[in-house]
């Protein structure tokens, strides 16, 4: 008789769990609370007909990167993807920008002194991405697969960007280029591991790309579904779960939810002492975040930013590292540090002919209400003077306006939970994906390896799962 896995939330992880159970013979139900399956990855019509945006995620290295992904046939079930000519721009205010290129030694080659620096840091993830990604998107373990390679990473990785960056790079264009590749931490530059983040994006920059889906991030989820479906699972939509004991029988549950979450939803399963602890999880900083309509292509004063999908904002090193210290301290930055990404410029099925979308961000505190509007866009004019004139219509999304749309994102927390020391070494518990319930798992971004989309926590959590049901 087959066996039987319930899956609640069918995000990135929840499909990646559902797809490895699937594979492994149970018979597979989803069930999503929303409409439409992808949590923060989908794609849909939030400001003017014609005008199709990104929800959540726009821009995916780590899913180029993941070894789960890569390992599914998702082009059979119409994943396109499309590579920028350059995977990120970083304009500064002498109205040039430093580029980021898929090339290491084009990079190099326009970071001058901190050329060979650059190559230096990066060579060794860059070299040997696919060796190390397992170990890299997974728990932390004492016995990684290739544990001199993971040694060298690591001395780098726990650093602070800092340190990273006034001890590795002379220039200013370096530093500026690291740390905006580091505030994807959501931490202060001078904390330790903010380093992990920049070396991670850096890498996959030159190992892989940056790459937009076609069409839009529902493409990714659409043959995530596609895929699993054709294993014959099953994917409920429009079905809010509040208790696992309202679903059918299984013999295992995986939760792609976060760890407070979790509690109402599994109820008196879970043992009193790993109540205790997953109540004592912390979230992270959350974001406030705007797609835009526009009338035409943003007016770049770098011509340079036309060949990226993704922008970093915020100039220096300093600027970057004073705005993060800012939302660190619950403050609010006057020039906040803006991720923006405007992928009509290579995928023209995005907005209608001539006209064009953009997506943006910044970092602010957990659930924030302050209206960063004005300060987020003066931002984008400061490097793209008349950029206002340029929208025809906007959607704003508050920390809360985020959590609205998809539950896991707890006041705005797009990465699962804060970066600590304890929660990145043990992510939730030390039993990381197990729960105190023998059928009960967390797959979810609360997981190792954390936030981004790779799938790595479900198909993670799924082998563990497989692995205690066969002990």
């Amino acid at each position: 008789m087959k066996r039987i896995a319930n899956v609640i939330g069918a995000g990135p992880n929840g499909l990646a769990a559902a797809i490895v159970l699937a594979q492994s013979g149970f018979k597979v139900q989803v069930f999503e609370a929303e409409p439409q399956p992808g949590g923060a990855v989908r794609t849909l019509p939030l400001t003017l007909p014609g005008f199709v945006h990104d929800f959540g995620s726009a821009v995916y290295p780590m899913a180029m990167g993941s070894p789960f992904f890569r390992s599914l046939p998702l082009d059979k079930y119409g994943l396109e993807w499309i590579h920028p000519i350059s995977p990120l721009a970083h304009p500064l205010e002498d109205g040039t920008a430093v580029i980021l290129e898929r090339s290491m030694d084009a990079t190099a080659v326009q970071l001058g002194e901190d050329g060979r620096a650059w190559r230096r840091l990066l060579a060794p993830l860059v070299d040997h991405w696919f060796e190390l990604a397992p170990d890299l998107l997974g728990p932390v373990t004492m016995f990684p697969r290739h544990p001199f390679l993971m040694a060298k990473v690591g001395l780098h990785a726990f650093a602070s960007a800092n340190w990273i960056a006034n001890s590795k790079f002379r220039g200013e264009r370096a530093k500026a280029l690291f740390a905006g590749l580091a505030a994807h931490s959501f931490l202060s530059l001078d904390e330790p591991l903010s380093s992990a983040f920049g070396l991670v994006m850096g890498a996959t920059a030159h190992a892989v790309g940056w790459p937009i889906p076609r069409g839009g991030a529902q493409a990714i989820t659409n043959a995530l579904c596609g895929y699993l479906e054709s294993l014959a699972g099953t994917i409920n939509t429009s079905t809010r779960v509040d208790r696992i004991d309202d679903l059918p029988k299984a013999d295992v549950t995986m939760c792609d939810v976060t760890p407070k979450q979790l509690l109402p939803i599994a109820g008196q399963q879970l043992s009193p002492e790993y109540r205790r602890r997953m109540e004592r999880w912390q979230y992270g900083p959350g974001v406030f975040k705007v797609d835009y309509a526009l009338r035409e292509a943003i007016p770049w004063r770098a011509t340079d930013c036309n060949r990226a999908a993704t922008v970093h904002l915020g100039g220096t090193f300093d600027e970057i590292a004073a705005s993060e210290k800012a939302m660190r301290n619950g403050q609010h930055a006057e020039r906040p540090f803006v991720l923006l990404a405007q992928p009509s410029l290579f995928d023209p099925s995005r907005a209608p002919e001539g006209k064009h979308t953009a997506w943006a961000y910044c970092h602010v505190p957990n659930d924030s209400t302050f209206d960063m509007l004005p300060r987020l866009e003066a931002q984008i004019e400061r490097f793209a003077p008349g950029f206002r004139d340029c929208v025809l219509a906007r959607k704003i999304f508050s920390p809360a306006a985020l959590q609205a749309m998809d539950a896991n994102l707890m006041g705005g927390d797009i990465g699962g939970g804060a970066v600590t020391l304890r929660q990145f070494l043990f992510r939730p518990t030390g039993k990381y994906y197990a729960t105190s319930a023998r059928d009960i798992y967390l797959c979810s971004s609360s997981t190792p390896p954390g936030g981004g989309v790779h799938g790595m926590c479900g198909f993670n959590a799924a082998k563990r799962a497989l692995a205690g049901m066969r002990g």
